[in-house]
């Protein structure tokens, strides 16, 4: 007796798959190599036909009584700050004599700390002699205004320091004069007094001299910051290479436009939803991937490969006709033109057993319009498919592109191969396919996959078990069978077929077998 093995536990399938991600993105190679190419190409133009305004350039030794070691350069940012004020503005615009406005100026220049005392000034102009002009104007008003703001700072400094030991004084004063008025001799009590007046007398004096010497020295200090602040190199115009700003600007711009052209790939991919992998194609369309055919190249040793994979599979659909009397159609996806060359290679291979005609279910003129060579098979327009002579093979091509006439499918052949281009058809519409194939009574017996990724290494097959015997066969020609008994179809067929016939399926014994993890998902 044997038992039924259980049905697969579901298996969650990931968020994001990165691997289709990659392989969606190189895809598009096209569009993000174009973005970058136009990034190349824009940054070199900007270069070009927007050079730089002429550049003058000067450095500033700028001393500050508050330096110290430790300082991590706020001094020289608040410095760079002031710069950008109204009030230097206009003294270097009053020293040039121009009438343009403080505000204005402040746009065309800027200052930089290069280290806690040292500061870069950028300014431009309309030529290089007013650029200089500029500069060397706007680096004296800086040093004089800061000069100006180190004297005001040290002689406040000094006044109060002044009017404290004037303050001292006063008070001194009082204190000699209290200490001359009292009596040459007294009680106890009138010395304790008499001592405690000399104590605060010496300290008034010892406090008179201290003020005095730190007034002293905050007016000498002043010189050293008034000397320590100059001009340390005079302005001189920025010479500008143009093949250098060009190759900058040129590879930012590849940069950023590669960026953004990766970027847009990636989210139009996701947002898409578009199965590139055979794996995921033949998941999908419940079908196995029984062939491939490169895109369309004009290098001499790609044709050669191209022409190779066509009679392979010519070959092959002829072995798949022959076995059968059941009609053969090719229903294409994002490919008409190879799905016709592929049914006129596969009649013209049959034209020499029996007579063979092409079904023209296209909608496009892709053979109705095609100028016929000797040999050629008849062509009949698919409104006609009744007309093809009873002794006469009829290969139906038609499409399962959006607007397609579903119930006309089944007159171009019971059986079918699906030509479907990779990254084409997304998800959704994949599984509307199979599903209304499976309403229609239209059996696929194989996917030719067309333009796959040269890089793909998935596994196309979907894998079923035999109704008896441990070992899973591979889903192609028996997919017709298989599906009336239920195995080995997507989810969307399964939930088509199981209406009118539910009564006649059987479960089947074997269970699904996995080749790997990403066949699970």
């Amino acid at each position: 007796m044997t038992t039924p093995a259980a049905p697969d536990a579901p298996v969650s399938a990931p968020l994001l798959d990165l691997h289709s991600l990659v392989v969606a993105v190189r895809r598009r190679r096209r569009l993000w190599c174009a973005l970058a190419l136009f990034g190349l190409l824009a940054g070199t133009a900007v270069a070009v036909l927007l050079p730089p305004p002429p550049t003058a350039v000067t450095q500033v030794l700028v001393a500050h009584q508050q330096d110290q070691p430790n300082d991590p350069g706020t001094l020289i940012r608040t410095d760079a700050a002031l710069l950008h004020t109204t009030r230097i503005a206009g003294a270097a615009l009053k020293s040039l004599g121009s009438p343009e406005k403080p505000e204005d100026f402040m746009a065309d220049y800027e200052g930089l700390g290069l280290t806690n005392n040292l500061l870069r000034i950028t300014v431009t102009g309309d030529t290089d002699a007013e650029a200089v002009a500029r500069a060397g104007a706007l680096a004296d008003a800086f040093v004089t205004d800061h000069v100006r703001r180190i004297r005001e700072a040290a002689n406040a400094e000094a006044e109060t320091l002044l009017e404290q030991r004037d303050r001292m004084r006063e008070e001194l004063d009082r204190v000699n004069e209290t200490i001359g008025d009292g009596p040459p001799e007294s009680d106890p009590r009138d010395s304790a007094d008499m001592e405690s007046l000399f104590a605060r007398r010496a300290e008034l004096t010892s406090r008179i001299t201290d003020f005095g010497q730190r007034a002293a020295e905050a007016r000498v200090g002043t010189p050293r910051l008034v000397a320590g602040t100059q001009v340390v190199d005079a302005p001189r115009v920025v010479r500008h290479s143009l093949p250098r700003t060009a190759a900058t600007d040129g590879a930012i711009g590849l940069v950023l436009g590669l960026a953004l052209g990766l970027a847009v790939a990636a989210v139009t991919s996701v947002v898409a939803d578009r199965p590139v992998l055979r794996r995921d194609i033949a998941a999908h369309l419940g079908a196995s991937v029984v062939a491939e055919l490169p895109r369309r190249t004009a290098a001499p040793w790609r044709r050669r490969r191209t022409r190779t994979a066509r009679t392979r599979l010519t070959t092959s659909l002829t072995r798949t006709v022959r076995s059968s009397a059941e009609p053969l159609s090719l229903l294409e996806l994002g490919c008409a033109r190879a799905a016709g060359d592929i049914a006129l290679d596969l009649a013209r291979a049959l034209a020499a057993e029996e007579p063979v005609a092409v079904v023209d279910g296209l909608p496009g003129p892709q053979l109705s319009r095609r100028r016929p060579r000797p040999g050629d098979p008849v062509v009949i327009d698919g409104g006609r498919a009744a007309d093809v002579p009873p002794g006469q093979r009829g290969i139906g091509v038609g499409s399962v592109a959006p607007g397609t006439a579903w119930t006309d499918l089944r007159y171009l052949g019971t059986r079918t191969v699906l030509v479907v281009r990779a990254g084409h058809g997304s998800t959704a519409w994949l599984h509307t396919v199979a599903r209304q194939l499976a309403e229609q009574r239209v059996a696929v017996i194989g996917v030719v996959l067309i333009d796959p990724d040269p890089r793909d290494r998935t596994d196309g097959t979907l894998w079923d078990g035999p109704p008896t015997g441990p070992y899973p066969g591979p889903r192609g020609h028996g997919e017709r069978a298989a599906r009336r008994n239920g195995g080995g179809t997507s989810r969307a067929v399964q939930a088509v077929g199981d209406g009118p016939r539910r009564a006649e399926r059987q479960p089947t014994a074997a269970a699904r077998v996995q080749d790997s993890d990403q066949e699970a998902r």
